[in-house]
């Protein structure tokens, strides 16, 4: 006979049990202390936003301490306060602005999560090697990093290099298939610099895609970056804003993090009402409904966890659905 069962045979009532089911690592569906259940959407991460500008200042404050000797990436995490979370920006993603001064370079590493970055303010002498590619980085470009692809970051130019990056990494830290590892030495070698490369998106070109793109009835263009090939888990995507025009507000169950590669406007996403401007950057996690004003001209990249959604049949727009589902 085990002690288990020699506790349960001499419970006297039911809330006897309790105390046995919980040292045996069980719980009673019928005794939890919290739902695991609910009728639709809810989440503690919050819609927030991140001011360029101070981010900016920040980082070249601690620029003046810290160097890419004693900091293998000189970033600022932008984190939303839940419970003791100091990292997901969202629960699927996380993002960060990133410096690199003159002369610098940050060290070539792999790991499983894909990333990609916005690039800010840049002049010549900047680029990102991916898998010894060399792809060269101006401002409004995007640029993937794959998971389990090596990449660094070299700034050969005169001033400080500006960039927000973006990751699924609290993904995987949910699903738990991470590895890390270091290139030795630090350098990868640069075996190719091509014209044009897959992972990366020049600004111009994306212009040029957008404006190929049919446009609602508020004047309003979408392009979704063809990186999906590439990175699975992360939705890309550019959006165009004519002044004046209003995106209306809408929700669904994707996590989203915007960043505003050009121009200026306002957001509303649940309680959060803020303007916005060309470098900031703005999260709104799943079923809080957003809706976008432009003040001036503006492109903005979106980044969700869309596609994974979709790929788990989850991504959804409606509280309601048909009573009866059938395949087909």
């Amino acid at each position: 006979m085990s002690a288990m069962i020699d506790a349960l045979d001499a419970a006297e009532k039911l809330e006897d049990l309790y105390p046995i089911f919980n040292a045996n690592h069980y719980t009673s569906g019928w005794h939890k202390a919290r739902p695991s259940l609910w009728k639709q959407p809810k989440s503690e991460f919050r819609p927030l936003y991140w001011d360029y500008a101070e981010s900016r200042r920040a980082l070249d404050r601690a620029g003046e301490w810290i160097g890419t000797e004693l900091a293998e990436r000189r970033n600022l995490l932008m984190f939303n306060p839940v419970g003791d979370n100091d990292y997901a920006t969202v629960r699927t993603l996380v993002t960060a602005y990133q410096m690199v001064k003159p002369g610098e370079y940050a060290r070539a590493h792999r790991h499983s999560p894909n990333a990609l970055r916005l690039v800010l303010d840049a002049g010549a002498g900047l680029f990102t090697v991916v898998d010894g590619i060399k792809l060269p980085m101006a401002p409004g470009d995007v640029l993937l990093t794959p998971g389990n692809c090596w990449h660094s970051h070299y700034n050969e130019g005169e001033a400080n290099a500006y960039w927000i990056d973006f990751l699924d990494v609290p993904l995987v830290h949910l699903l738990e298939p991470m590895f890390y590892e270091e290139y030795p030495g630090g350098f990868q070698p640069v075996d190719e610099e091509p014209e044009a490369h897959p992972f990366w998106f020049p600004f111009a070109e994306s212009r040029a895609r957008i404006a190929e793109m049919p446009a609602d009835a508020d004047g309003i263009r979408s392009y979704d970056l063809p990186s999906q090939s590439h990175i699975a888990t992360i939705g890309l995507k550019y959006l165009h804003l004519p002044k004046g025009a209003t995106k209306p507000a809408a929700r669904d169950t994707a996590n989203r993090i915007f960043a505003v590669a050009e121009g200026a406007g306002s957001l509303k996403a649940g309680s959060l009402s803020i303007r916005w401007k060309r470098g900031d950057v703005f999260a709104v996690p799943t079923w809080n409904t957003f809706e976008l004003v432009a003040e001036e001209d503006a492109y903005l990249l979106e980044v969700s966890d869309a596609p994974v959604q979709k790929a788990l049949g989850f991504l959804r727009d409606r509280e309601t659905l048909p009573l009866k589902i059938t395949a087909g």
